[in-house]
């Protein structure tokens, strides 16, 4: 505490307290020394700053006190009625203030009689804080100078370094008694987000970075955002390692950012809740500013677990549901898998119109978080009834017309057996006898076939590894038999878009049976395992044919569905509705 010109005296009415310099305008301080502002006068005074005489101040910000002893958020921020040359207290590191042996505090007062001042020798008696808001201070030794009236704002810094670590909010009360509370850097900060860019965090983000999110995430609040802190906290951590949401939640946005700062301390899990904040927020300029944000400061990718076998594949995974408010709206969730887990990359509710832009551009953030050489593997979780949504045939953008399914392997997976323990059960099984082979036998529904959809069920649940269809799902009875190979937990189905399942007489021709007779012929040889790869090189292959609509794959459909690709996680952290 070599300097001790931040160091202010604070006079509010008959209360006379201490505070300290944060910026060449702004005095912190306790909020009950100036609980009578803005009725009374408050003044501010350097003692050991000369010629700046007596300042006039207004109560700008406070961290919500209620006005009692034990109500917290006990700060306030003072605006001077200019601003002073004076170099403004710096921060240590929260962590500092701890250690063993205890660091030595000194607390900077003013007690009646000591206009110039007063210090006082201090060290917290533990990390562990009261009510998540204070750490109890105690006398350094058992004499000296007690903390008493006019110690209330005080800075508590670090003898060796005169780094702040926190602020005296109260005393024992009784003068035999020596000790006291202090409010640690990071609750302050917690109650009043413009300290937070002041405060050193681990990780290494340095204050410009935290101020320019600090102001995109409060415009992001002005603007209304969708989504609570809490589920966005929820999908920035690790969903396994990763720390709980706090008791009682956050009050803010930005409240949320700073637990990650501090309490978690990885700038990536900063850059995850950037980027999905970014989701949620209708202004371009503020939602690309959050984007790019989040690609500065993403970092490299840990690499995979020891002992963890590598994945065959990376998905994207592209998971649609029914929202429950209105046959048109949906709910759209886009994520990507590494190590096994899933990290949400964008997440709506919209009309079924505005499905297919979003997809596209939210599927072209996964790759960010996929690690470097990945064999990506976009998987569309689909209602039963958008099974044939021309998912492979959607252009990657407004200027670029070339189809998904023809530059990354797509597949359609059925969600709804997704939710069922007994089809996924059935899925694993059926894939441990597959791993060990290099083909599987297609199990044909020809056109017009009359099969009996329990009985079809039970037929494929023992030996279906494979099923190829004439037509889509969309008469009733394509329906039933599409519902048998789902119940039945068939891994592989193929049919196409279009295609005819009108029944014919022996020998007359028939476009579905013409192109069951292609698909044998084509997966032949072909490891299921595989097949996604496969399937995209055909489809690459159709559209640069001479005359893609002679094609007898020109609108084939793939549901394919692993469950070791895609790991059970819990459901939509809020109602799709609300």
């Amino acid at each position: 505490m070599s300097s001790a010109s931040w160091h202010a005296r604070i006079h509010c009415g008959p209360e006379v307290g201490a505070g300290f310099l944060i910026s060449p305008r702004q005095v912190m301080t306790c909020a009950h020394v100036v609980r009578d502002a803005p009725a009374t006068t408050v003044t501010v005074v350097f003692p050991h700053a000369e010629g700046l005489g007596e300042l006039t101040a207004a109560v700008v910000a406070d961290g919500g006190w209620g006005g009692r002893a034990t109500d917290p958020g006990d700060l306030a921020v003072l605006e001077l009625e200019r601003a002073v040359p004076i170099a403004p207290a710096q921060f240590a590191p929260p962590g500092d203030a701890y250690g063993d042996p205890p660091r030595k505090l000194l607390v900077y007062g003013f007690p009646v009689h000591y206009d110039e001042g007063a210090i006082a020798e201090y060290r917290t008696t533990g990390e562990q804080r009261i009510a998540d808001e204070w750490v109890q201070l105690e006398a350094w030794n058992g004499h000296g100078q007690p903390l008493a009236p006019g110690f209330s704002g005080a800075a508590a810094v670090l003898a060796d370094s005169g780094r702040v670590v926190g602020m005296v909010s109260a005393a024992a009360g009784d003068p035999g008694v020596r000790n006291g509370r202090m409010l640690p850097a990071p609750v302050m900060a917690r109650h009043w987000s413009g300290l937070g860019e002041l405060i050193p965090t681990p990780g290494g983000l340095e204050r410009a970075e935290k101020q320019t999110l600090r102001r995109l995430v409060a415009a992001a609040e002005r603007g209304g955002v969708a989504c609570g802190a809490e589920r966005l906290f929820r999908e920035s951590v690790d969903p396994v390692t990763g720390p709980p949401v706090p008791p009682g939640g956050f009050a803010s946005l930005w409240a949320a950012v700073w637990y990650l700062c501090w309490e978690v301390g990885d700038p990536r899990c900063v850059a995850r809740f950037a980027g999905r904040l970014a989701d949620f927020v209708d202004d371009p300029e503020t939602r690309q500013a959050l984007q790019r944000w989040r690609v500065r400061h993403a970092g490299p990718e840990a690499a995979p677990r020891r002992g963890t076998p590598s994945a065959p594949w990376s998905p994207i995974v592209v998971d649609i549901e029914r929202s429950g408010a209105g046959r048109q709206q949906v709910l759209v969730e886009v994520a990507a898998y590494r190590d096994g887990r899933r990290w949400v990359v964008g997440s709506r509710s919209l009309p079924r119109s505005k499905v297919r832009p979003y997809v596209l551009e939210r599927v072209d953030e996964a790759f960010d978080e996929l690690p470097p050489g990945a064999r990506v593997l976009i998987a569309f979780m689909l209602p039963r009834e958008w099974l044939n949504e021309p998912v492979a045939h959607w252009r990657r953008g407004k200027d670029d017309p070339s189809p998904l399914g023809c530059l990354y392997p797509l597949v359609v997976v059925d969600r709804e057996r997704r939710h069922r323990g007994g089809l996924r059960h059935g899925l694993e099984r059926k894939w441990e006898r597959l791993d060990d082979r290099d083909r599987a036998e297609l199990y044909r529904v020809e056109c017009g076939s009359g099969e009996d959809q329990g009985r079809l069920t039970v037929k494929l649940w023992e030996d279906g590894e494979m099923v190829g269809f004439t037509a889509p799902p969309k008469s009733a009875r394509m329906k039933r038999l599409f519902s048998a190979g789902l119940n039945g937990s068939v891994p592989v189905m193929l049919w196409p878009r279009t295609g005819c399942d009108a029944g014919h007489d022996d020998g007359e021709d028939c476009s579905g049976t013409a192109f069951l007779d292609a698909l044998t012929e084509y997966l032949a040889d072909l490891a299921p395992s595989e097949l996604p790869s496969h399937i995209r090189t055909l489809r690459k292959t159709v559209y640069l044919s001479a005359d893609p609509e002679q094609h007898w794959a020109k609108d084939l459909t793939l549901l394919w569905e692993d469950p070791r690709c895609f790991p059970e996680t819990p459901g939509h952290a809020r109602s799709p509705v609300g």
